[in-house]
């Protein structure tokens, strides 16, 4: 199914300053090595060596943090939205 990535401006050097990609994929984790195989490099970014959400990289399907849905199997449907976030520390 297509679904639509808001990709953040952080990363919009790996999408060719592309701040909105279209994916096919069923799961965020499809969705993320759908990415990976159109931006190579973005992967990484996201997820950590166990294929894990990285902590400082919110990711939400309309709205919806994934981490109160099913997180990487959270299950996509078309025209759905995903939005990147990285996380921004201050003090």
């Amino acid at each position: 199914m297509a679904v639509k990535v808001r990709i953040p401006t952080p990363l919009r050097k790996l999408t060719n300053e592309q701040d909105l990609v279209e994916v096919q994929a069923a799961t965020i984790t499809e969705a993320i090595k759908e990415l990976q195989i159109k931006f190579p490099g973005i992967q990484e970014r996201l997820v950590d060596e166990k294929g894990e959400v990285r902590r400082f990289v919110n990711i939400y399907v309309n709205e919806e943090d994934i981490r109160f849905l099913q997180n990487q199997h959270t299950p996509l449907k078309d025209a759905d939205e995903i939005s990147i976030i990285p996380a921004i520390a201050g003090g």
